[in-house]
């Protein structure tokens, strides 16, 4: 890296992807700030200048051989798993030489110190994690925990509707259904010994919010734009399984859009100001991709000049919006994905919101990852009222 670029940085102060050390001499301390990145975002660690008044010091000769040695100590041998640093050593003002260490973001979160505590970034700082479910989100993220698999210790397989489930089988795989059906269940992921996961409950149990809370839509009409709102049209509380969900969720939106005329005669049929399809395409990827460790309901907002659906949970596997317009997919919930589309009588083939975007592109896709959501937002833009919707 370039000293005029190196100086830049350090102009724009510590963020949460920039780190100053004025020197470094405890590898116990620097495996921490290691450890923050790695569970994060990465960033870099520039030692050899003044953490409090950002004024390059600089470092010896002596001091850059023992840092760079301590630094990978710390990274081997003072991280769980080790994670692989790189460093530079640049010569800044007036021939002050500064370490830069960078630090990726991690494939195996969560990353431990030696005393197995784990810390992330949190703005120019770092924090302790100590929530479980923060780390059963960090483990989801590297592929090592699924939330759809865990086991509900308070459901069984008696709970299951097994002639929904009967009628799944038999109509995807073209085939009767194995005399032991709890084993058929089991051997599609769905259960073990007698008890169903989150997937085998979200899509077979005849009343999935019994045993299981916070996995429904909240479905809300406002009068005007403002969510904070004294009033509103109509609300409910869309429950039951994904499917049961899914159909409840798109009745709501057909109930709230303008209608407008297909043609000029007056009996021509009417259709919806934003087609149907963006809502089955958005609706099937907040239900199936949402973020299950998250124990709250996805949130469906109809305005007057758009509409909202707010998935729980950030995009999953640094997936990011742009590769999502792109339509480029990362799974979050592999039963989910594989099973669900043939119970919401779905037939799409990889990226619904690519499909949807084709169909309307008015969509804006807001991940926010700090407040752990996902929120796509359908602006109406059409100025249609020739036919209202039927007040609930």
């Amino acid at each position: 890296m370039e000293a005029l670029e190196v100086l830049d940085i350090i102009a724009g102060g510590e963020t949460s992807k920039v780190q100053f050390k004025l020197n470094v001499t405890n590898a116990t301390s620097i495996a921490q700030e290691i450890v923050a990145f790695a569970n994060t975002k990465g960033g870099l660690i520039i030692i050899g200048v003044n953490d409090k008044t950002g004024a390059v010091e600089g470092l010896s000769y002596q001091d850059i051989q023992r840092i760079n040695n301590l630094l990978t100590t710390a990274a081997n041998e003072h991280v769980k798993s080790p994670i692989s640093i790189e460093t530079e050593t640049v010569k800044v003002e007036q021939g002050r030489r500064v370490i830069l260490a960078k630090v990726p973001e991690g494939i195996h979160k969560p990353y431990k110190d030696k005393d197995g505590l784990v810390f992330v970034k949190n703005g120019s700082d770092k924090r302790k994690v100590t929530s479980n479910e923060e780390l059963r989100r960090m483990l989801q993220a590297s592929g090592s925990l699924y939330a759809e698999e865990q086991l509900l210790a308070h459901c069984s397989y008696a709970d299951i509707d097994w002639g929904r489930f009967k009628q799944f089988y038999e109509s995807t795989y073209d085939e009767p259904i194995e005399q032991d059906r709890e084993r058929t269940f089991e051997n599609l992921r769905l259960g073990q010994d007698g008890k169903p996961n989150l997937a085998g409950a979200l899509l077979f149990t005849n009343n999935p919010q019994k045993t299981i809370t916070g996995f429904f839509i909240t479905a809300i009409w406002f009068w005007g734009n403002d969510i904070e709102a004294d009033s509103y049209r109509a609300s409910d509380y869309l429950k039951g399984t994904l499917s049961e969900q899914f159909v409840q969720a798109q009745d709501f939106v057909k109930r709230t859009l303008h209608k407008i005329q297909s043609g000029d005669s007056f009996n021509s049929p009417s259709k919806l100001e934003i087609p149907a399809i963006v809502f089955t395409e958005l609706l099937t990827n907040a239900l199936v991709h949402r973020d299950y460790f998250i124990k709250d309901s996805i949130k469906l907002f109809i305005f007057e000049n758009r509409v909202e659906i707010i998935s729980p949970g950030k995009l999953p596997n640094n997936l990011t919006v742009e590769q999502m317009r792109r339509g480029i997919r990362k799974k979050r919930n592999d039963i989910l994905d594989s099973l669900a589309p043939a119970l919401l009588n779905y037939k799409g083939a990889g990226s619904g919101v690519l499909r949807a975007l084709r169909a309307y592109p008015q969509i804006d896709f807001v991940n926010d990852t700090e407040a752990e959501q996902f929120r796509v937002v359908v602006h109406r833009t059409a100025n249609v009222k020739l036919t209202s919707p039927r007040s609930s």
